[in-house]
């Protein structure tokens, strides 16, 4: 399957957007006085998958961790957060920093993860973005156009590079938790002026740690808590809000809420 795409400037993938950012572009987003989220996710860690599947770029842009007994891979990722139009998107809804707009903007529409197929239906540009005439931009599921795919080697190798400075942010604001992949994010807000000050303090070389950390992991599914305490992970219940992004409804009754929190 071929699809084509053209960019038609209508302005609808700059809106009510988590945008991921590199370290160095998240200290950018945070230096103009926007809001950075730092979003976490957990999976089980018992082995490890196999060179050039899907999973192992997930798995290598992962920090290693533990939860309880259970060895565990916490995603991190680092977002540009808005509500409404982007801070730079213009009444023309042209892009009012292009030229030094983040990565991932300009891959758009094509996925940054190796996990994830392009399907036009999931994006926000209207039919005519997609027309045959238009350039070439994937073939059976890989992205052909030369440019994007630069991108997308480019953005996928930032994501390992920046795996140590994220544990060191994480360290530093003393963020723990971890939602359960696949069922939402846990997320933390810090000020803009806060996470400069942190990430100014992170440059230079890495600094290991003597033993991978302990996280939390937290849910908003019973059957998910249940699992994870039978594996000896460390777990809680956690109800959707502004600090747990949840992909399912809540099933925690409104009374056991008050104690639920990051």
């Amino acid at each position: 399957m071929e699809i084509h795409f053209d960019c038609t400037q209508c302005g609808r993938c700059c809106h009510d957007l988590r945008l991921p950012l590199s370290v160095d572009e998240a200290r950018r987003w945070a230096a103009d006085g926007h809001q950075v989220q730092i979003l976490a996710e957990a999976s089980p860690a018992f082995e490890t998958p196999p060179p050039g599947s899907p999973e192992r770029h997930r798995y290598d842009r992962a920090l290693p961790a533990t939860s309880g007994t259970v060895p565990i891979r916490v995603s991190i990722l680092l977002v540009a957060a808005f509500k409404g139009a982007c801070p730079h998107l213009r009444a023309d809804m042209l892009c009012g920093q292009y030229e030094d707009r983040p990565r991932v903007c300009r891959i758009y529409p094509a996925e940054v993860s190796p996990r994830v197929t392009l399907a036009p239906s999931r994006k926000a540009c209207p039919p005519e973005a997609w027309h045959s005439g238009h350039p070439l931009l994937s073939s059976d599921g890989m992205v052909v156009d030369p440019s994007s795919s630069a991108l997308i080697a480019d953005h996928r190798s930032a994501e390992l590079a920046d795996v140590d400075a994220k544990r060191r942010v994480c360290r530093a604001l003393g963020i723990g938790s971890a939602a359960f992949a696949n069922e939402g994010f846990a997320a933390f807000s810090p000020s803009p002026e806060s996470l400069l000050h942190v990430l100014g303090d992170i440059g230079g070389e890495t600094s290991p740690e003597p033993q991978p950390a302990q996280w939390d992991i937290v849910t908003n599914r019973h059957a998910t808590l249940i699992m994870l305490e039978t594996v000896e992970a460390q777990a809680r219940m956690m109800p959707r809000g502004d600090g747990y992004i949840g992909f399912f409804e809540d099933e925690i009754p409104p009374a056991d809420r008050a104690g639920c929190s990051l």
